[in-house]
């Protein structure tokens, strides 16, 4: 039932399976990470960039198996909302964890649409603010149409954009020269002042690996939602872990460091020496990789002012329904004025720590309110459940890198 000042005439529609909601996470996963981030990863970590991914990943995993048990017990809109008001009986954290969702979602499709133009403008030698009004234009009309045309056509380019980094995988280990750092020159030493980079770089990379969370806010558009979120989050999770290793291992040995350090179209450097068609092709799959990216961030913000709204946490005009697509067409609207002027004035790397930042935050808050859950020994229902250690772990990691970042 609805809750709040407002009932909605139309609910939302529930059309997505396992495999549409893996796409989903995984669209929003792969396209904002690797396809952006890698060469200000490298920047930082160097030749152990690769370590940085699998740190982040590390803090992400013990989350995420978090939010798949409360994702099952509270499937709704505004997931991380409904999960700290259950754990802490506090509308005013609710509403504030909630804000913090919304705003990291607007940060984070904000630094790939910076990214998006960046390979898009290495192909048109368009204007970099053209580019970005016009993304985000089509993205908004794209999420505007429909939650299940939307997320099909996100599926499809998700096929694309992991096509994408498997060609980079292939041609970096086995058919480009070998321009960058040996195998052996990637394991870093045990103890040495290398690790404050690699630390700093898991901040960086913690952005490429958010996305699992996104799922749940569209936890009322999910077919059988309490058996099909957990295993989405854990497929998403583990396919864009293993794709993000074996690309990051790719791009070290074959381009020369200086060159991918800082580069605003990173992945595109693997290609230097391959014909102008094989360049062509892959810059075109990178700009489709990281617009899908807006497109599943821009959904996914949309849906959590929708669900405060429809509970009375926002004003209640964010909860309007179009009669014709069911979709939350003021929300939509807002959110795409937002990420325009982020994109605009703002640098990708100061978008992505702070996404990261605001991120971590919420996850430190999502740890503590299973906690307070499982410490009430509230009777489990027929959903997904984890040990107490789990939520505890993603507490003290998530808090941790937190805590790194700002030093």
């Amino acid at each position: 039932m609805t809750q709040g000042n407002t009932t909605p005439a139309t609910s939302l529609r529930r059309s997505l399976n396992l495999p549409l909601l893996t796409l989903y996470g995984l669209g929003v996963t792969v396209g904002a990470g690797i396809y952006v981030l890698i060469g200000v990863t490298a920047a930082q970590a160097g030749p152990y960039a690769w370590a940085a991914f699998l740190q982040a990943a590390i803090v992400v995993g013990f989350t995420a198996f978090s939010y798949a048990e409360l994702a099952t017990r509270y499937p709704v809109s505004a997931g991380e909302s409904a999960y700290v008001d259950a754990g802490f009986g506090r509308a005013d954290i609710a509403t504030v964890v909630g804000l913090l969702v919304a705003v990291s979602g607007l940060v984070s499709a904000s630094a790939i649409t910076v990214g998006a133009s960046g390979y898009l403008g290495n192909l048109t030698g368009a204007h970099p603010s053209t580019l970005i009004f016009g993304i985000v234009v089509v993205i908004a009309l794209l999420a505007w149409w429909g939650i299940t045309q939307s997320v099909m056509v996100a599926g499809i380019i998700t096929m694309i954009e992991i096509l994408g980094l498997i060609v980079v995988i292939v041609w970096g280990v086995a058919l480009s020269e070998r321009l960058g750092v040996s195998a052996t020159d990637m394991v870093p030493p045990l103890l040495g002042g290398h690790w404050v980079g690699i630390v700093s770089a898991t901040v960086l990379a913690f952005f490429a690996f958010i996305g699992f969370e996104d799922m749940v806010n569209v936890a009322e558009e999910v077919e059988d939602p309490r058996r099909t979120l957990p295993k989405a989050i854990i497929y998403t999770l583990v396919i864009a872990t293993i794709l993000y290793l074996a690309t990051c291992v790719a791009v070290l040995m074959s381009v020369p460091m200086e060159a991918l350090k800082g580069s605003s179209a990173p992945l595109t450097l693997v290609f230097a020496g391959a014909p102008e068609t094989v360049q062509f092709g892959f810059a075109s799959i990178a700009v489709v990789a990281t617009v899908n990216g807006v497109l599943i961030q821009m959904i996914m913000v949309s849906r959590v002012l929708y669900g405060m709204a429809d509970r009375g946490r926002l004003p209640a005009y964010f909860a309007r329904l179009s009669a014709r697509t069911q979709t939350p067409y003021v929300s939509t609207v807002f959110v795409a004025l937002c990420i325009l002027g982020l994109s605009l004035f703002l640098p990708i790397e100061r978008l992505a720590g702070w996404t990261s930042q605001i991120v971590l935050c919420v996850f430190l808050c999502v740890n503590l309110a299973l906690v307070a859950i499982k410490r009430r020994a509230e009777p489990a229902n027929d959903h997904f459940s984890v040990p107490l250690l789990v939520p505890v772990c993603g507490m003290f990691t998530s808090g941790a890198l937190l805590a790194a970042s700002l030093l």
